[in-house]
């Protein structure tokens, strides 16, 4: 008897995931293959780390020109990838210093150790005193600091005790906002689209008041755009749109360029000077591999083509979300290249929506009950777009079409 490679997975592998049963096996483009040559296309991009889409040529050239160089040196020596692209990715962010890391979360927990040193030793906050402001609905990873100040039940149980010095407000609230800073506020910590939230997106003007209210305050504000920044919402930052520059910004995922991880934390000197040799590391941060792959990242930002593409195909998106409306679809939000989609939980959950989706050859992931979102590649062609999204109001209708669900079944118990 044959054991499938998921079989092994379910065996041998710990049960902190819940993934749709299809078995990828190859990537090109926007589109996957899984064992049995079925295609189907990717409207997650590894929730943005594939913004450039699976194997781009450029950055997959770069990956196998680093491999046969070097991969790994520490950073107890030098290597020629990592002051090019710290420098590159600078001029990108407009700031002056880079602090490589790998995952996402590691480069919240560097920012985030990062401003409570600024405020201990730049604005004289008490040590062991400074706190940070945080937004309701967060996603900044699954650390025990940073899901010590999330509100997602399932994310946070059973992991006490918490890390303190953490002050939670409504997102998009500004008078909350307003209220929360004091004496010991050494930041806040703001995602510009809460993308795992369900692509929330904030009111307008809310991240300029961010900004006002953080300088005032004499406060820094740290955009976490890991993965609403490097080309997602149709600017190279979802900060572009308020016109708002930011003190820290963190970025991950697409940096990587879906080949490896890669973090960083990008700020001025004035805030990353806190940091001396030894009191912050990572022994694969910045490695030779991936930094080579992101400076490729870089050049094909620089070219302002994926910005440009996913402000194109906003318009496509919008056009197959917004008339599902009311037909099965209670709300939609949609910036650039990444949407919401809250589906009446009377027809069934986001997983339900998923699944139909995926026996129609297009794969998302559901979120929070009866939500999913959109994040194809910023690659994607747009009759390809469009297919998706036809797909996407047919498994509507199908589930439209079912019986009603029990309010225990729909999840309204």
């Amino acid at each position: 008897m044959n054991v499938t490679p998921i079989q092994l997975e379910d065996v041998h592998g710990a049960h902190n995931y819940h993934p749709l049963p299809v078995m990828v096996t190859h990537g090109e483009g926007a589109w996957l293959s899984d064992d049995e040559g079925h295609r189907y296309l990717d409207f997650l991009a590894a929730y943005s780390a594939l913004n450039f889409g699976h194997r781009h040529p450029a950055l997959v050239a770069a990956a196998r020109e680093q491999l046969d160089r070097l991969t790994l040196t520490s950073r107890a020596f030098h290597h020629d990838q990592l002051g090019p692209f710290c420098a590159e990715l600078s001029a990108l962010a407009g700031k002056e210093v880079v602090l490589p890391m790998n995952s996402g979360t590691e480069a919240v927990e560097t920012a985030l150790k990062v401003a409570r040193r600024w405020g201990h030793e730049v604005k004289g906050i008490p040590d062991g005193t400074a706190s940070v402001i945080v937004m309701g609905g967060n996603f900044h990873g699954r650390t025990i600091s940073v899901v010590s100040f999330s509100d997602d039940h399932v994310a946070k149980a059973h992991y006490g005790p918490y890390t303190p010095g953490f002050r939670s407000v409504p997102y998009g609230d500004a008078e909350a906002l307003a209220a929360a800073f004091d004496d010991t506020t050494a930041a806040v910590l703001v995602e510009p689209v809460q993308g795992e939230a369900g692509v929330i997106l904030p009111p307008p003007g809310y991240l300029a008041e961010v900004r006002r209210l953080c300088v005032a305050h004499d406060a820094l504000m740290v955009a976490d755009e890991i993965q609403s920044g490097l080309g997602r919402t149709g600017r190279t930052f979802a900060c572009d749109h308020e016109s708002v520059v930011p003190d820290v910004y963190v970025l991950g995922k697409a940096l990587g360029g879906g080949i490896v991880p890669l973090s960083a934390v990008v700020a001025d000197r004035d805030v990353l000077g806190v940091l001396t040799p030894g009191s912050h590391g990572s022994t694969f941060g910045g490695n030779p591999l991936a930094t080579a792959v992101g400076r490729e990242v870089i050049r094909l930002l620089e070219t302002g083509e994926p910005q440009r593409r996913a402000a194109a195909l906003e318009g496509t998106l919008r056009a197959g979300l917004e008339p599902l409306v009311g037909r099965g679809v209670v709300g939609v939000r949609v910036r650039g290249l990444w949407a919401g989609v809250d589906l009446d939980p009377a027809l069934g959950t986001g997983r339900d929506l998923c699944e139909a989706l995926a026996r129609r050859g297009v794969l998302a992931k559901d979120t929070h009950g009866s939500s999913m979102r959109i994040s194809p590649p910023l690659t994607i062609e747009e009759q390809d777009l469009a297919w998706g999204l036809e797909q996407l109001a047919d498994a509507v209708e199908e589930l439209a079409a079912r019986p009603p669900l029990s309010r225990t079944q729909s999840g309204l118990a």
